[in-house]
Order: C-alpha cells, then sequence, then structure tokens
C-alpha cells in the first residue's frame, strides 16, 4: 500500500474543515449534518470519518485552526519590534483580516459558537479558550510596554487586553451585519485609544463628535 505523505493528509482535512465552515456559515451549526460536509466536500464518508468522527470534533478543529493562527498573529507582532508599537501590529493583522473571505466564515461560525455556548458546555470551554489565550497574549505585550513606557503605569494591562478583544469582537458583529462596513475609521479611532493610553492625546482629539 502505497505511503501518504504528511503534506496530502494536512491538505485533505484542510478540505473537510474548509466545506465545513462553507456548510456552518451558509446553515448553521445545528442544521448543518456530516452527510451536508460530505457533499460539500466532494470526499466519501469514509474519507471524512477518518479525521473526524462527529460534527462537534469537526468544530473544535475550526477553533483550534482559528486560535493557532490568532495566536501566530499576536507572537509576530510582539517579535517583530518594540512592545510600544506591537498593538498597531496587532490592530492592523486583525482589522484587515475582517476582509479576508475565508476569515469571514470562520467569524460567522464563531459567532453561532458563542450563542451555542450558553447551553453546551463542551462549546463553552472552546469559546472561553478562544479569549483567554488572545488575552492573556496581548496583556503580556502591554506590560512590557509599560516597562519601556510606551503604556501608562496607571492602565491595567489585564482589563485593557479584555476590553481591546470586546471591541474587536463587536466589530467581527458589525461586519457581518452591515456590507459596507470599513476598518479604516476603526484604525484612526483605535490610534486615539493608543494616544490615551500614552497619556499623549489632544482633549480636543477625544471630544465626541456628534452626527
Amino acid at each position: 500500500m502505497p505511503k501518504v505523505s504528511k503534506e496530502y493528509l494536512a491538505s485533505r482535512r484542510e478540505e473537510i474543515l474548509d466545506a465545513a465552515l462553507v456548510c456552518f456559515s451558509r446553515d448553521g451549526f445545528h442544521r448543518t449534518t456530516m452527510q451536508d460536509i460530505v457533499r460539500e466536500s466532494g470526499l466519501s464518508p469514509g474519507a471524512i470519518y477518518n479525521y473526524f468522527k462527529s460534527k462537534e470534533e469537526i468544530v473544535e478543529a475550526i477553533a483550534n485552526q482559528r486560535q493557532t493562527k490568532e495566536g501566530q498573529l499576536l507572537r509576530d507582532a510582539v517579535e517583530a519590534g518594540p512592545a510600544g508599537t506591537a498593538l498597531q501590529r496587532v490592530r492592523d493583522a486583525f482589522l484587515g483580516e475582517l476582509n479576508n473571505p475565508k476569515e469571514r466564515l470562520r467569524r460567522r461560525v464563531s459567532v453561532q459558537l458563542w450563542a451555542e455556548a450558553q447551553r453546551n458546555p463542551s462549546i463553552r470551554r472552546l469559546v472561553r479558550r478562544s479569549f483567554e489565550q488572545p488575552r492573556k497574549l496581548i496583556s503580556e505585550m502591554l506590560w512590557a510596554a509599560q516597562k519601556e513606557g510606551a503604556i501608562a503605569g496607571s492602565i491595567d494591562p489585564d482589563a485593557l487586553a479584555s476590553f481591546l478583544i470586546a471591541v474587536f469582537h463587536g466589530l467581527v458583529l458589525q461586519r457581518e451585519w452591515n456590507d459596507r462596513f470599513s476598518a479604516e475609521p476603526h484604525k484612526a479611532l483605535f490610534d486615539l485609544l493608543l494616544q490615551a493610553a500614552t497619556g499623549s492625546a489632544n482633549a480636543a482629539e477625544l471630544e465626541v463628535v456628534e452626527r
């Protein structure tokens, strides 16, 4: 029997996860069946079940895949230069991903999981883990920025990390609800927030503009 390469196995697994993303985002987590994923992937049922025994295993794999990607984005931002500018790199990476078609599918599924977490303990664990990993990395980034003097010492890094993630999650929802959504104005607002965190923002820049 010919030996199958690791690259082939990884590629086939990716095909299954991509098919599941399409199904979950189109029909919802509850309505999607394993047979739907089989049809979308174009693979045989046996090929699917060789990798995943249930829909729940596929959901967990999708969540792990996204967490790995987010973790790498954060680590790349930290390693690319001073902690004081790392947040701008995080901003560009995460807001830029809002317009990535494949990432939008993942985020659409994430929104479903946020709701499912209210009733399903295993999904709740996945969702909490997807929050805790970036919160920890961003908090560590903020602590490092404080040591450099780039962030005010009066700021609680854990609280600011949670706040930034909450803002991003809110933008994820708005991107799904509004096809005309643009990340650019939010980048500018993010910069003002960072200026305020360093104590360098001009009060006039932060006043609320009535619309």
